[in-house]
């Protein structure tokens, strides 16, 4: 088993639970854990036998522009999504923030984080 860690991905997206959130936008930024069987990548060094990075991104980036209220749906839509296409996912964490969130006080950021 191997653990694979992709921190630090940044969107422009739209979420929120007020509307003017899901109509001017925020800053977020995306970690995700998952954890695979990497036995047969790390002998072969062939990209068809390892979780693809690229892949992953690409599933984020396409869940983050589906506007949701909540962070908690956000994440739990980019975990399921994550499983349908990699079902040798055996654990799987993300956390999901909004930075500078309009909370009316100066906040860095708010995050959620589930797992799978």
């Amino acid at each position: 088993m191997g653990v694979i860690e992709i921190e630090g991905m940044h969107f422009y997206a739209y979420h929120g639970h007020f509307e003017a959130e899901r109509l001017v936008g925020n800053e977020f930024s995306i970690d995700v854990v998952l954890e695979t069987d990497c036995a047969a990548a790390s002998v072969s060094d062939d990209l068809s036998d390892a979780l693809n990075y690229q892949v992953v991104y690409d599933i984020i980036k396409k869940e983050m522009q589906v506007k949701s209220c909540l962070l908690e749906h956000v994440a739990r839509r980019i975990l399921h999504a994550l499983s349908a296409e990699f079902p040798s996912i055996q654990k799987a964490k993300i956390k999901v923030s909004k930075l500078n969130p309009p909370m009316g006080g100066e906040i860095e950021k708010v995050s959620v984080t589930l797992s799978l």
